[in-house]
């Protein structure tokens, strides 16, 4: 059943996105002072040492050996798989490309929506979809990278599979916030991505030197707390409110909000092509709300002009 349209399942997903969006600026950072693995594996520590406090609350659920296959996966899909995927992906090919792929993630969870979650899908979320992507995708070739891309086929294809564990986490997210609450599902992920990345961790730390930097600590500090906790609760939240089709299709706005933060943060300065580009996914997210935001007479009225 095609849920009604819920104001504060739409704010949540705007500020996960904008949270989420901050997590390159911080992920970057930390990356600079400390390897990839160490830095997932302590950001997982300190976002599970913020739910120690709610783990009676989480017992008193009653799961079933079904529950607990459909939790596993949910965190194989994210964060395990997707961060492997997608760390490794950046290595090999360019900013923009693997920001092409990363735009198709909405279609790809509409897709698995419509067929397993039997969600309905109206026209002018079709159009909306299309539209937004189109603008991250104009937005991806627009963005300047200086990283060199040795292997683009190989990164772009594991920039894929990282959206497609995206796509299955939204799915599977869903299915689950029908029993479970947006905080005992972003805890979960916590616990299980910390185990999951702990040998990861050790193995780089043994081949490594550390030297322990406060700022690269803050930042890992911040990706722990505010964004794990933040963008994830709100997300998972956003869930039991709206439908996993509807919600994907945000986040074509992480791309906007994080030219909005270089900008403030880092100086970097947007261009007018740049600006258009971001005028027009937000144009998408909207249209793909339109049906619900205004009355349907008045929808029929300009579907006919």
């Amino acid at each position: 059943m095609e849920k009604k349209f819920s104001l504060i399942g739409v704010l949540s997903l705007v500020f996960a996105m904008f949270i989420w969006a901050s997590s390159f600026i911080g992920l970057k950072a930390a990356m600079n002072d400390y390897g990839a693995h160490t830095v997932i594996f302590t950001r997982m520590i300190f976002a599970s040492m913020c739910f120690l406090i709610f783990i009676k609350s989480f017992l008193k659920y009653e799961y079933t050996k079904k529950d607990i296959l459909y939790i596993l996966l949910l965190a194989l899909f994210e964060p395990c798989l997707y961060f492997l995927f997608e760390s490794k992906a950046l290595q090999l090919t360019t900013a923009s490309q693997a920001g092409m792929i990363t735009s198709l993630m909405p279609l790809i969870t509409s897709v698995a929506a419509v067929f397993i979650l039997k969600e309905l899908v109206s026209k002018q979320f079709i159009i909306g979809s299309f539209l937004a992507v189109f603008g991250a995708v104009w937005l991806s070739l627009e963005a300047t990278s200086s990283a060199t891309a040795p292997n683009p086929i190989l990164g772009n294809f594991l920039e894929f599979l990282a959206m497609a564990c995206a796509a299955g986490y939204t799915v599977v997210a869903k299915h689950l916030t029908y029993k479970f609450s947006a905080l005992f599902l972003t805890a979960i992920q916590a616990f299980i991505g910390a185990i999951f990345f702990m040998p990861l961790a050790f193995y780089e730390l043994s081949n490594t030197e550390f030297i322990f930097k406060l700022d690269g600590f803050l930042w890992i500090l911040y990706l722990g707390v505010v964004v794990t906790l933040g963008g994830y609760g709100l997300y998972n939240f956003s869930l039991t409110k709206i439908d996993a089709s509807k919600a994907s299709i945000f986040m074509n706005l992480i791309p906007v909000f994080t030219l909005v933060l270089a900008y403030l943060i880092l100086n970097e300065r947007l261009s007018i092509v740049e600006i258009i580009a971001s005028i027009v996914i937000l144009s998408g997210v909207f249209i793909s709300q339109i049906r619900v935001v205004i009355p349907r007479k008045l929808f029929k009225f300009f579907s006919k002009v």
